[in-house]
């Protein structure tokens, strides 16, 4: 297979919003950003890429982290036009990867970030690094492993059938035709109002469909994962329905967001085939891998499916593996002494 580019793309706005000053997540700064997307490039050089290609941003995020580098790799930075710092941003960066045919994503980002990537390109050869809050979807491994894995796939040493699995969706279509999708969780709130940024309050939540119900997440697949627990390999996913206090749902301890349980009441929770549709009915509030989207009317309908239509996403230490087993670290022709950081940090 010949060697294609690695495009990398780092969401400056992940990891920055108000649910930082409610629960206790960690804030991601354009430094630690720049750090981490320094160590994928880095990762993904030693890998074998050739070409990395970069978009820039209004923090110089992705700048500042290859301008010192010195690696032997071309470092080209993609016009996408101007930069407004919202999620137009990565949706024309994801565009334009794609028109130059990116062998593998390097996405640093959360479920939402993810979420876009899935919009602009949806059967994307991705790897989701996570940045965000309440982050299912991405992984949280270190970068520069992460990057070596990403490289792998993108200059053809390891294929992309070996080592990724094509993710699971949820597809939502309203009774007007428009349509939405999430990577994690389309659930219907009460009593909310769109652009919120706040964490949700589970007493308001009347539904949900979860592509994955990770037991060990948080955010909304702890609702459904510590009940009915289903992982992205698996080929369906799960429907629960909650009320408010004291209205006969039965009362289950959720972490909501890092540091912050609170109490959800699930009157009904099941298994849900893929392609199997799910009637959610308003008024209430939709969100998507916790973007507030749309205000359903009362009596007003949308239809939702889990559906395995998403990005192939690479598994790190499954690429890792086959690369080891392969011996491709072995007597690198392409690669020097990345100790000698005279010209610049992780520098050859």
């Amino acid at each position: 297979m010949e060697p294609r580019p690695l495009g990398v793309i780092a969401n400056p706005m992940s990891g920055r919003d108000v649910r930082r000053l409610v629960g206790r997540a960690q804030t991601h700064t354009p430094d630690a950003k720049r750090n981490q997307l320094q160590r994928a490039v880095v990762g993904a050089v030693a890998a074998g890429v050739k070409k990395v290609l970069l978009v820039r941003d209004l923090f110089r995020v992705s700048e500042r982290a290859v301008d010192l580098l010195r690696l032997g790799a071309d470092m080209e930075f993609l016009d996408i036009g101007r930069l407004e710092t919202k999620p137009s941003d990565t949706l024309r960066a994801v565009e334009a990867m794609r028109k130059a045919g990116c062998g593998a994503l390097l996405v640093l980002g959360g479920d939402g970030t993810q979420r876009l990537v899935a919009k602009a390109w949806p059967d994307a050869p991705l790897l989701p690094l996570s940045t965000g809050t309440n982050n299912v979807f991405p992984e949280t491994v270190e970068a520069t492993t992460a990057g070596a894995a990403a490289g792998l796939v993108a200059c053809g040493r390891v294929q992309l059938a070996e080592v990724a699995v094509r993710a699971k969706l949820v597809r939502a279509v309203y009774e007007d035709g428009a349509e939405s999708l999430a990577v994690i969780d389309g659930v219907l709130v009460a009593d909310d109002h769109p652009g919120s940024f706040m964490p949700f309050d589970p007493e308001k939540i009347r539904h949900m469909l979860l592509s994955r119900a990770e037991p060990g997440s948080i955010g909304m697949s702890p609702i459904g994962g510590l009940l009915e627990p289903t992982s992205a390999e698996e080929d369906f996913g799960v429907v629960v329905e909650c009320t408010a206090r004291g209205e006969g749902g039965r009362p289950l301890l959720v972490p909501v967001s890092p540091g912050l349980y609170r109490t959800a009441y699930v009157k009904s929770v099941r298994r849900v085939g893929l392609d199997e549709e799910v009637v959610m009915r308003g008024p209430g509030l939709l969100e998507f891998d916790g973007d507030r989207e749309r205000v359903l009317a009362a009596g007003e309908r949308v239809r939702l499916r889990v559906v395995r239509e998403g990005p192939w996403v690479i598994d790190t230490a499954r690429a890792m593996r086959v690369a080891a087993q392969r011996g491709l670290y072995l007597d690198p022709p392409h690669w020097h002494d990345a100790s000698d950081t005279r010209t610049g940090p992780g520098c050859c």
